[in-house]
């Protein structure tokens, strides 16, 4: 497991120069491989192509730096492999880039009298990062923000030592970001804020492009609207990126000292696609951040020793009775079963049913009434004010009332 640390730098034109020579490399690599695709019928290997274009030389880069920048290539052409196995209308990699991320290689970087050395081509000045206070990375990368060059160090930490314990299942969605526990403990990480940030951002973007569409092309107020939204809409995302953190970091720790040690996600990985219930439902679901979720999840458990993830079809999870199994349309929140009489929040039967389903079992040992779920919402400093690390003045965890 890799652990990456960042570092914000700045504009410059020295990196500027290094990141248009990154995109050339790569645009380079891209042109030749598809051409010798179009003309000869004949998918290069990568070794191939890199003996073919020298690895990009001559070049300011490092020479494995360069060698890097056909290798990112590849590595596209490789995702785009394995995702059209469940979306075939995936197109691969064909975009030329102007400018490009540069990559350090472990065997490149040096650390010296607190200052990492990213050395380039012999008779170029290497990178120098003053006040480098961290150990050596096994690999620096060097990309765009969308306002400034970002450093981004990565470390190999040892993993632990995988324990066991209990199994919870996650059940994903648009309103709750997640519901995940086992049989008696239940955590809903509350989407109401994440929610209310995309609709925002989605008025703003609309507000914004109607005024730059009607200002004329290369003037100055057209620019200055373009800046304007760029930069608030960045800020929108870091918004959104640190409460999906901050909510997946405490829902972790509450199942961790629940004992728990493995997750089962309901399986939502294609479930975009063919899907089409109108412009505002379909808008809903493709920015659910659903993968996003489920990856902050796994790499967070990993960090703790938990086990490997699997994945549960969650087919009618939702509607199936945990206590007697009668199907049931449910509407609202609230879970009603029209046979039993059972009552629970809708999307922790849900929870209960995938990790029934995982185990084989039809119904649950639900005799009474199913406990209370554990809300989590995000606050200000819920990293260091919740109870799930230790303080007692905390408003970010409440008690659903039972149904």
């Amino acid at each position: 497991m890799y652990l990456v640390r960042k570092r914000k730098l700045g504009r410059s034109e020295t990196l500027d120069l290094f990141a248009l020579e990154s995109g050339r490399v790569y645009t380079m690599a891209k042109v030749w491989f598809w051409r010798i695709v179009r003309r000869k019928g004949i998918w290069l290997s990568e070794g191939t192509l890199q003996r073919l274009l020298a690895n990009g030389q001559p070049t300011l880069l490092h020479s494995q730096s360069a060698q890097k920048s056909i290798q990112c290539f590849f590595e596209a052409l490789r995702t785009w492999r394995r995702a059209r196995t469940r979306n075939p209308d995936l197109r691969p990699p064909r975009k030329r880039k102007k400018f490009s991320k540069i990559i350090w290689k472990d065997q490149a970087i040096k650390v010296r009298e607190g200052r990492l050395v990213l050395p380039n081509t012999r008779g170029t000045a290497p990178v120098i990062i003053d006040d480098w206070l961290s150990a050596k990375p096994v690999q620096v990368e060097l990309g765009w923000d969308g306002k400034q060059y970002e450093l981004r160090a990565s470390y190999k930490t040892e993993p632990r030592e995988t324990s066991q314990g209990f199994v919870a299942s996650v059940d994903l969605g648009e309103v709750h970001s997640a519901v995940m526990g086992t049989d008696d403990v239940h955590v809903i990480l509350n989407g109401r804020l994440l929610r209310s940030k995309r609709r925002y951002r989605e008025r703003l973007k609309a507000k914004l492009s109607a005024k730059i569409d009607r200002k004329q092309k290369g003037g100055k107020r057209r620019e200055k609207l373009i800046t304007s939204k760029r930069r608030q809409l960045k800020k929108l995302d870091n918004q959104i990126r640190d409460i999906e953190h901050k909510l997946t970091t405490a829902g972790i720790k509450a199942l961790h000292e629940a004992g728990v040690r493995k997750l089962v996600f309901g399986d939502l990985r294609d479930v975009r696609v063919g899907y089409d219930k109108g412009r505002g439902q379909n808008q809903r679901m493709h920015q659910a951040p659903l993968g996003r979720i489920r990856s902050y999840l796994v790499y967070k458990g990993l960090r703790l020793g938990w086990q490997e993830s699997d994945f549960q079809d969650e087919a009618y999870s939702g509607k199936d009775c945990p206590r007697c199994g009668q199907h049931n349309n449910p509407k609202g929140r609230n879970y009603s079963c029209a046979s039993c009489g059972f009552k629970a929040h809708r999307d922790v039967v849900g929870q209960v049913n995938i990790l029934h389903k995982y185990r084989g079992v039809r119904s649950s040992h639900v005799i009474g009434a199913m406990a209370s779920p554990i809300g989590i919402r995000w606050t200000p400093h819920l990293r260091c004010s919740s109870k799930l690390v230790g303080a007692d003045h905390a408003v970010s965890l409440s008690r659903i009332p039972r149904l």
